[in-house]
């Protein structure tokens, strides 16, 4: 069935209005050039991406050999920064082997490897087996540099929204990054390094449970954002986790948390921490994340209107029928968000 003219006209125009916040330029550089600024840090791979190079070292020959014979390698894909660096979104694999080939300190530091990498297990060079970069005759060595490498960059033009948006399209590593590592890259700024330093105290990792494969990826630092967000923001939820939080933090990223918050924050997670000494759950290990939102934000309210709390009356909370009701499947809504906190709030 044809669609409506106006449904047509509606595609095209928002089509044309999401195209026009995307500005991209293309360069095409040669090996030596990309590698120079990665070792200069004018290229940064964010250290959320280091987990992701992965490729042992037999794939990473694979990559050598291609860049030998000609073979065009995939595009890297950048995003510039403020200062005019680029950011690598998408090629972390491929910027990994050609460093680890080459193998200065410089490169070798910043992917956090000991040696050069050896070539091995290549069929089509199979003489180049066991040979590194500096095994390599000179015209090898200068044959190798000069190959063509194709850049996009994502320029300064484009919005924070577009730009997450994009690194989580663009994200093929070998390790999928977490809304919150896309965060940590998008979003830096003095907000982000506070939430990184809230997220290391001893209470709140007492009072946070989660599994061990969640420890490194942003869990922590994803859920001490919550926290601030639904303090300050919990009745303008929109039904979005994700837009809601990256809302928040393109409008704080440059600023400081403020003491008195981090206080709270503090104070929020000590009496959490005698009221929950093994964490925040419901008998399956780890903390549910909207069991923690209503719990942490609804105690911060309380503290604010100055009341004193009482681990008594907190325990009991997590397995009431009336919390249970606000914190079940589906109750990512707006009045499940504001009845769990202020349920909270209110037992207290």
């Amino acid at each position: 069935m044809a669609l409506a003219a106006k449904k047509i006209s509606a595609m095209q125009s928002q089509l044309e209005a999401k195209r026009k916040t995307v500005s991209f330029d293309s360069y095409d550089l040669s090996v030596r050039q990309v590698l120079d600024m990665v070792e200069s840090g004018d290229i940064f791979v964010p250290p959320e991406y280091q987990r992701q190079f992965i490729w042992d070292s037999e794939r990473q020959s694979v990559l050598v050999e291609s860049v030998m014979l000609g073979i065009p390698v995939p595009s890297l894909f950048m995003a510039m920064n403020a200062d005019s660096t680029w950011e690598v979104v998408d090629g972390v694999q491929r910027l990994g082997s050609l460093s680890h080939f080459v193998g200065t300190a410089g490169l070798l530091g910043r992917i956090s490897r000991d040696k050069p990498l050896v070539i091995h297990g290549l069929e089509k060079l199979s003489t180049f087996n066991d040979a590194g970069f500096e095994d390599f005759p000179k015209s090898m060595q200068l044959q190798f540099l000069t190959r063509p490498i194709r850049v996009t960059v994502l320029n300064d033009r484009t919005d924070l929204a577009v730009r997450f948006d994009l690194f989580e399209r663009l994200n093929t590593g070998g390790v999928s990054l977490t809304d919150q590592e896309i965060r940590n890259c998008v979003y830096r700024g003095a907000y982000n390094e506070d939430l990184k330093a809230l997220a290391q105290l001893q209470d709140f990792r007492t009072v946070i449970k989660i599994s061990s494969k969640n420890a490194s990826n942003g869990t922590y630092e994803e859920l001490a954002l919550r926290f601030f967000v639904y303090l300050h923001r919990y009745g303008d939820f929109n039904h979005s986790v994700k837009e809601f939080l990256n809302g928040f933090m393109s409008d704080v990223r440059h600023n400081i948390i403020p003491q008195a918050d981090k206080k709270l924050f503090e104070t929020v997670m000590g009496e959490l921490a005698k009221a929950f000494p093994n964490g925040i759950n419901r008998g399956k290990g780890v903390t549910p994340v909207n069991l923690f939102e209503a719990l942490s934000v609804g105690v911060a309210l309380a503290l604010k209107q100055g009341k004193v709390i009482d681990p008594l009356k907190l325990i009991p909370l997590v397995d009431s029928a009336d919390l249970k009701k606000f914190t079940g499947a589906g109750s990512n809504q707006k009045k499940f968000v504001v009845g769990r906190i202020e349920h909270v709030r209110d037992a207290l």
